[in-house]
């Protein structure tokens, strides 16, 4: 059998917690098929640390002998990190300091977004995609699909698929039944506390989520604060930000968008659909329709209760996006 080309897969902030967890599971086949070669393009800041911590990943990729792992490029320039590659994994960003106000977390990443979107335009492949992890994600997407000339818009996504993995759990949890029977959960609007899981057309082994759990004090006041804040609730129990399962939802975000027929969230350009403004990037339900092209599913009619959930996570976008429009291409 004829060995397949290799797929070339960047990955920024490649020594980091999340791309630790991330390049293993990318090496084994796990994103993107059992049977497809890949070639990691790692990405780190120039500092001698950085560069380091890197080499010593890229050390012990070679040591767990990944047959599908057809060799590593290991650098602190964007342009080389880019060359070619298919998928550009957006997952370095700068973290929120001490006392630091979100307009200027959205500013310094905004640099870097700026930087990366015109990398991968210039040089990546003509039919690369990227997925931003970075936060604040949306905002950084949207900056960076800015910049290009050459690719499209909707050749940039974010990832809510941790979001809409958290929400499932929880739901599963409730029911107690197995994450299997959870279906049709999608997240809606940004990667933030105000985002929306849809659980008003959640499905529990293919009945309404809402009738089968039958509390939906409970839907409304606790299990959407759970899943919206169950980032800080994990840096409170481990004394670290999601790691292990944000790597894992990146793993599923790729896969499913390389996999026809996958029904899955995505953070995409609106054009206004959901009730968003045009032009923020807002987590919907997609349906992929050929490996890195995807349709919007629009069928889903929303009641005055997910409404007015919409309308406050499209209000922080829009607020993100006011902050860095002078960044804007």
């Amino acid at each position: 059998m004829a060995t397949k080309k290799p797929i070339r897969v960047a990955v920024t902030g490649a020594a980091g917690n999340i791309g630790y967890a991330l390049l293993f599971r990318i090496a084994s086949g796990a994103m993107l098929g059992p049977d497809q070669p890949v070639i990691l393009q790692l990405l780190e800041i120039p500092t001698e640390g950085a560069q380091k911590a890197l080499k010593g990943v890229a050390m012990e990729l070679d040591d767990c002998a990944f047959p599908l792992l057809q060799d590593m490029v290991l650098t602190d320039d964007a342009n080389v990190a880019f060359k070619d590659v298919n998928w550009a994994l957006l997952v370095g960003s700068k973290p929120r300091g001490p006392g630091m106000e979100r307009a200027d977390l959205l500013k310094d990443n905004g640099k870097i977004f700026i930087a990366q979107g015109k990398a991968i335009d210039a040089v990546a492949a003509d039919d690369a995609r990227v997925a931003v992890v970075g936060n604040p994600c949306n905002t950084n997407v949207m900056i960076a699909a800015s910049q290009a000339k050459r690719l499209t818009p909707d050749r940039f996504t974010a990832m809510v698929r941790l979001d809409e993995n958290r929400g499932r759990a929880q739901l599963a949890k409730k029911a107690g039944v197995s994450i299997n029977d959870v279906s049709d959960l999608f997240i809606y609007g940004n990667h933030s506390p105000t985002m929306f899981a849809d659980f008003t057309h959640a499905k529990i082994g293919g009945k309404s989520a809402a009738e089968v759990i039958g509390d939906e004090a409970w839907l409304k006041n606790e299990y959407l604060p759970t899943v919206g804040k169950r980032g800080a609730a994990i840096i409170e129990a481990r004394g670290q930000s999601s790691a292990a399962s944000a790597a894992n939802a990146l793993i599923d975000h790729v896969r499913d968008l390389s996999t026809p027929g996958a029904v899955h969230s995505v953070a995409i350009n609106s054009e206004g659909r959901y009730g968003f403004a045009e032009g923020v990037w807002a987590g919907m339900p997609v349906k992929t329709t050929a490996p890195g092209q995807y349709e919007v599913i629009t069928s889903y009619a929303m009641d005055d209760f997910a409404k007015s959930k919409i309308a406050i996570t499209n209000e922080e976008l829009v607020g993100e996006r006011d902050t860095v429009k002078d960044m804007l291409g």
